[in-house]
């Protein structure tokens, strides 16, 4: 059995290689535009287990990995960083360190989405970044209308709105710039339209995003995204799990009997809680047992953070839902008995 510790960086890689066989124990630097990386692993004489960390830009590696029959485990960066306690970081002294962990059996493996989900994640962040320039246009016409002393905020975008920003006379540079904004939303909006029902026919044939659909709020986007974010529910035996590995729970310094909380950690998936507050903005309205609670915390504390508090309960709703192969209301009823 061949074990290889792989400091990953887009040029190059340092690994540190383990033969069982033979019990010996080389390093490598391996270059990649010149096919180096690719030939060393193909030249093999058995399948290895390959150890990384999770880093960007690192999918076209794996699948190479994949390819050629070896085994690949993605690791936490900041779990192996951590247990790391030496001053001195080297290329070759992570490679050496993850290699360690692996044949320790301490290395800190994540669970990863297979080539299927991970295309299919790619709609829904391709989406999304669509939505954002959009958001950027938006804005610029509103700066436009706020500079002629008109303020209609939401009701711009309605037929009036649009119309009244049709009628205003600016300026020749001012005007290309509205028509040219107008024309770039125009191209987004039929974008996003196409992009929507796409992603619908994407969601198909998940059935668990048929099951979330049940939840009032859910949409077919926020559902797929739940879906190919968690992965397998049984990886997490609580719900308070999945709010953490969301980033949607507090951070804490408690120490000495005294208790500091702070924001939450963003420490999951941005579109993912994104998605999780829209989502919970229409919950608040239809269903009761949100808008009870929600309103209760607005009292109290700001509504952003009775937002994110609706958005965390949601997430931990929607993983009982796939927990329990249950729809809304039953869900709901058996949580209340």
């Amino acid at each position: 059995m061949i074990f290889i510790g792989c400091e990953f960086h887009l040029s190059f890689q340092q690994i540190a290689m383990l033969d069982t066989e033979c019990g010996t124990t080389t390093e490598h630097k391996l270059m990649h535009a010149s096919g180096e990386a690719e030939r060393f692993y193909r030249a093999l004489a058995s399948p290895a287990l390959v150890a990384i960390e999770t880093v960007g830009d690192d999918q076209w590696f794996v699948q190479l990995l994949q390819r050629l029959g070896h085994e690949v485990w993605v690791g936490d960066a900041a779990q192996i960083r951590a247990s790391y306690v030496r001053k001195q970081k080297t290329d070759r002294r992570d490679a050496g360190h993850i290699l360690k962990l692996l044949i320790e059996g301490r290395f800190p493996r994540i669970w990863v989405r297979g080539s299927e989900m991970r295309d299919h994640r790619q709609s829904l962040v391709h989406r999304h970044k669509l939505v954002q320039i959009r958001t950027r246009l938006k804005n610029e016409l509103q700066h436009l209308m706020l500079n002629q002393g008109m303020q209609k905020k939401q009701k711009l975008w309605s037929t009036e709105g649009r119309a009244a920003l049709q009628a205003l006379s600016l300026d020749p540079w001012a005007d290309r710039r509205r028509r040219d904004l107008l024309h770039l939303l125009g191209i987004l909006d039929a974008q996003l339209e196409q992009l929507d029902e796409a992603v619908k026919q994407v969601a198909l044939p998940y059935p668990d995003v048929q099951l979330l659909l049940s939840q009032p709020g859910v949409v077919p986007i926020t559902a797929l995204a739940f879906v190919l974010t968690i992965g397998d529910v049984r990886r997490f035996p609580r719900g308070k799990q999945v709010a953490s590995y969301l980033g949607l729970i507090p951070r804490e310094h408690s120490s000495g009997g005294k208790q500091k909380m702070g924001g939450i950690t963003k420490q999951g998936s941005r579109l993912m809680r994104f998605l999780l507050v829209e989502a919970a903005n229409i919950a608040v309205r239809f269903d009761p047992d949100f808008r009870k609670e929600y309103s209760h915390r607005c009292h109290q504390k700001h509504f952003i953070v009775a937002k994110v508090a609706a958005a965390r309960k949601l997430a931990i709703r929607m993983y009982w839902i796939l927990r329990t192969q249950k729809p809304y209301p039953q869900v709901l009823s058996s949580r209340a008995a």
